[in-house]
């Protein structure tokens, strides 16, 4: 928020600080500024010049000498300036002065241009008249000037004395402050809100503008009529009429004003509006009302796929969530956005009518994102505004109407919305703010620094004004209290509060464990975006009617690479491994945390399910069992290996994605069920080709809401085994379709408590075995804590581990 320490003191007429005290002080008092500068800086020895006579320059086409009358004398300049008269009234900088910058309108220099006499083409020259760009103003900012010449003082503006302080005549004898407001102050998004600041930091009257207005018979309602049909989107709408419009230029101190926060001076009408937008941080339009067909305005949405032409000439595409304002037959312009290019204001304008609304916040910043238009007004409304303000907002802007001498405004006020809320009331209890803030501040101060605020106090109740939405309980009133009476009056005390101490939540606390873990096992963390391309399900080779593809769509994506929400978490990885193979690093391994969207239907009638996933992959040294032995290091990181299965997947559950014949899934007991938590496997050829990758990859993926909930950091102490371990060797013959997991499932099983540890210690398919058999050998391990145990017992509990094999169609090998 910018703001000018001349506006500034219009309303805070007692102040006199310079702008360093200022800026110093509203930041102590929580209006923290940004940046400040003086408009002078720079610029010394300027006076106002009359040119007395012009004369060419005897050696120099371009060049003309001038003699220019400074009030104490007549001084020669010669200049290349085209657009001097005899009579042109100027600012010049004497010998000796400085300038800010140069007339190419490039960076200003930090120390400013030097002017020193001199002579050009052998004629002396004693001075410099200055052009705009040398003042250090924008361009831009001063249509009335010549944009390639001298800058000459006007006769309509009133011109100076002869001799006078040049800055001040421009009206540059000012400093400008840049503010950062917090979005919950809205009412210091206009001058008047900082200004208030100011008064109350400085304990200073704030003298609000006199809004006087002289009203025609005519009454507004005649004009116009208005419906809000749309009241959750408008809560209120105000409307005034002014008739016998003359479009002119506006007078210097509003341009002055204008421009000293950035803002083009363009005609009476348009600097109004905009003029009373920075004053009250109230956005207003204006519409040429013979352009209002029916003279009704109706606020309402618009339909999905209108169209609308804004002001700038741009075509632009509606929703149902857009808010219009229309007339009885077309819609006129985007709500709290931008009017529209079919009832601008023209120089033939005879009727105007004012607009002052308050929409709602949240839907003008949507609305502003989706069809591409983010303007000042709606930088304004998004932020929500006091509904109070609309009025005060429209009235001043009539005032000028009347002050300016445009027109007549008609009587009264033409309005629809909402009843206002009854104003909040806050209990004040001192005893309360001063243990929180530490202090010890009588009632009687803090009745006064609120009362500075103009936020009254009726007994023990505070009545909140409508402007301040951010006073919503004591500790609110708390902080306006500490800041007004000064943050650095506030004496150090020690905290009274019992210390507390913080801590992870389970889930985070499984995610730190699973991270820790990876880590351990070699892997690297790496991060990729949730926004994904649809083009990856083709990557990954999924199959058209995979529910992978039911992706959602982002209604604002960045482009067609960031569409859609990721339902599978592979491709930020298998993108990482990509960069890095082609990048020649040998043997990375990468692992993410990171979360899935999984639509429970589409389009989304409610939020998705968001799944965290734990993705690992690797290529280089390992192959699928190195993958394997990771899972299972993963799984009993969190205790969860002794309840988890890795077994080949069903034809149903494979993944197109992973080899065939090389792919696992994940399951986790539950009592008698199991439920998938995941799936691990060599990356199929034809994908890894898809990413760059040569070589095998090998992908595992956990689902971490499955693995949360059931894991467990419990760990039992075992002491050392007193008594000595049995152990035999099984040699089988195996049929070739029976896995390694259901041989030890059925080992373990039968194996009872004294089964210590099962090893797979030889693989081996040949011509020594029969087809469609392999050769398995395991070691099995035998203990009992509390006694050595007899060979009777052992060989009673291998003749059970034969039988359940036996049972498998499995045999001993002779």
């Amino acid at each position: 928020m910018n703001a000018s320490y001349s506006w500034l003191k219009a309303y805070v007429p007692d102040l006199s600080c310079d702008g360093q005290e200022l800026f110093d002080a509203l930041t102590l008092s929580g209006t923290k500024g940004e940046t400040w500068r003086r408009l002078d800086k720079n610029l010394e020895k300027i006076v106002v010049g009359q040119v007395k006579e012009i004369k060419q320059h005897p050696d120099a086409d371009k060049l003309v000498v001038c003699q220019v009358d400074i009030g104490t004398e007549v001084i020669q300049i010669v200049t290349g300036a085209q657009n001097l008269f005899e009579g042109a009234v100027v600012p010049v900088v004497l010998s000796g002065g400085k300038v800010a910058g140069g007339h190419d309108g490039g960076p200003l220099p930090e120390n400013g241009i030097p002017i020193k006499a001199g002579k050009l083409r052998g004629i002396e020259s004693n001075g410099m008249m200055c052009s705009i760009e040398e003042l250090g103003c924008d361009k831009n900012l001063f249509p009335e000037s010549n944009p390639e010449g001298i800058h000459i003082f006007r006769e309509k503006d009133g011109l100076p004395a002869i001799g006078s302080d040049g800055v001040e005549a421009m009206g540059l004898k000012d400093s400008l402050f840049d503010f950062e407001i917090t979005s919950n102050r809205v009412d210091c998004y206009s001058i008047l809100g900082i200004a208030r600041e100011t008064a109350a930091t400085f304990r200073l009257p704030f003298v609000k503008p006199a809004v006087t207005l002289h009203e025609t018979d005519q009454k507004a309602s005649d004009f116009i009529s208005v419906e809000v049909q749309d009241q959750d989107l408008c809560s209120r709408y105000c409307a005034r009429v002014c008739t016998d419009i003359t479009i002119a230029e506006s007078p210097k101190w509003l341009r002055d004003r204008l421009r000293s926060c950035g803002i083009r001076p363009i005609n009476n009408l348009v600097d109004i509006t905009n003029y009373v937008m920075l004053e009250y941080g109230q956005p207003m339009h204006a519409f040429d009302l013979d352009t209002v067909a029916g003279h009704k305005i109706i606020v309402r949405r618009a339909k999905d796929g209108d169209t609308f032409t804004t002001l700038d000439g741009e075509k632009r595409t509606m929703d149902h969530d857009v808010l219009m304002i229309c007339d009885a037959e077309k819609e006129i312009g985007i709500a709290g956005i931008m009017g529209g290019e079919n009832s601008m204001i023209t120089e033939g304008v005879k009727t105007v009518l004012f607009e002052a609304a308050t929409f709602n916040g949240p839907n003008i910043r949507k609305s502003a994102k989706r069809i591409g238009l983010r303007t000042d007004a709606s930088g304004f409304f998004e932020k929500g505004l006091d509904p109070a303000n609309a009025e005060a907002a429209i009235n001043r802007a009539c005032a000028l109407v009347e002050e300016l001498g445009c027109g007549k405004v008609t009587k009264g006020i033409v309005e629809a919305g909402q009843p206002f809320a009854r104003e909040k009331r806050i209990p004040l209890e001192p005893d309360r703010i001063n243990a929180l803030n530490g202090t010890s501040i009588s009632r009687e101060e803090m009745i006064e620094i609120l009362n500075r605020e103009e936020v009254p106090v009726e007994g023990d109740t505070i009545i909140v004004p409508s402007f301040r939405q951010d006073l919503n309980e004591m500790c609110d009133i708390a902080e306006e209290i500490a800041r007004f009476y000064g943050y650095d009056k506030i004496p150090m005390t020690l905290p009274k509060s019992s210390a507390t101490m913080g801590g992870l939540s389970w889930k985070l606390r499984v995610e730190e464990v699973l991270r820790e873990t990876a880590r351990h096992a070699g892997f690297s963390q790496a991060y990729s975006y949730s926004f994904e391309s649809p083009r990856v399900f083709d990557m990954l080779c999924l199959p058209a009617d995979a529910k992978e593809r039911e992706a959602i769509r982002i209604s604002n994506p960045l482009g067609e690479d960031f569409s859609i929400m990721r339902t599978i978490p592979l491709n930020g990885i298998l993108t990482s491994l990509s960069t890095n193979f082609n990048r020649r690093n040998k043997d990375v391994r990468l692992f993410e945390l990171g979360n899935i969207y999984l639509a429970k239907s589409l389009p989304l009638t409610e939020l998705p399910d968001e799944r965290m996933q734990l993705t690992i992959g690797f290529y280089g040294e390992g192959d699928f069992f190195v993958m394997k032995g990771v899972v299972e290091e993963l799984l009993d990181s969190i205790s969860l290996l002794d309840r988890t299965e890795i077994a080949s997947c069903e034809d149903e559950q494979r993944k197109s994605f992973l080899h065939p014949g090389r792919q696992a899934g994940i399951l986790i007991s539950q009592g008698k069920e199991q439920l998938p938590a995941g799936y691990l496997g060599e990356l199929h050829p034809a994908v890894a080709a898809n990413y760059g990758l040569k070589g095998r990859v090998y992908v595992a993926v956990l689902d971490l809401p499955v693995l949360v909930e059931r894991a467990g950091f419990d760990h039992r102490y075992q002491g050392i085994a007193r008594f000595p371990a049995v152990t035999r060797d099984l040699s089988m013959v195996v049929p070739k379709e029976i896995p390694a997991g259901d041989i030890e499932k059925m080992i373990r099983q039968r194996g009872g408590k004294t089964l210590e540890s099962v090893q797979l210690f030889d693989l081996y398919e040949g011509e020594q075995i029969g087809e469609g058999f392999k050769s398995m050998a395991y070691s099995l391990s035998f203990r009992n804590m509390e006694k050595t145990l007899s060979d009777e017992e052992v060989q009673g509990t291998m003749k059970k581990i034969l039988n359940g094999l036996g049972s498998m169609n499995i045999e001993l090998r002779s």
